[in-house]
């Protein structure tokens, strides 16, 4: 009986020493919180790039939109580089038809002009070369 008890009691804290560890599936260990960074920091320019290039894939204007201000911008360190970047963003007068995205004024017919805030989370994992957007919530203002 004795040594049911030891063998319930050993089983008991292994399994509250393994579920300690255990992470829900498919959920990475945070090993530091989001936090504030420079939104001019190379690989939030990076994520704010791919963000945009996602945006303007997946939306169904005929026009593409660019980054008018950076809000927020955060870092957070799982098993890659998460980025959440709140932004507003703006119709420019470029169709994605021409390729061009980098030159794009922004509309100046009130009937055209169109803004969102958006935000987006990226994870990186720069030394893969992998972008994924993780979250990607826009509403107008």
């Amino acid at each position: 009986m004795a040594r049911l008890h030891h063998t319930l009691l050993l089983l008991v804290v292994m399994v509250a020493l393994v579920s300690r560890s255990v992470q829900a599936w498919g959920s990475p260990k945070v090993v530091r919180e989001f936090q504030d960074i420079s939104q001019s920091y190379v690989y939030v320019q990076q994520a704010l790039w791919f963000a945009m290039q996602e945006y303007n894939k997946a939306n169904n204007d005929k026009y593409i939109f660019k980054v008018t201000e950076v809000l927020k911008s955060q870092e957070q360190i799982t098993d890659s580089l998460d980025y959440l970047l709140e932004v507003k963003i703006a119709r420019t007068m470029c169709k994605k038809i021409s390729g061009d995205n980098e030159n794009c004024l922004f509309q100046q017919d009130p009937k055209m002009q169109k803004m969102l805030l958006c935000t987006f989370i990226v994870s990186s994992k720069p030394w893969k070369f992998e972008l994924t957007m993780l979250k990607k919530k826009c509403r107008d203002v």
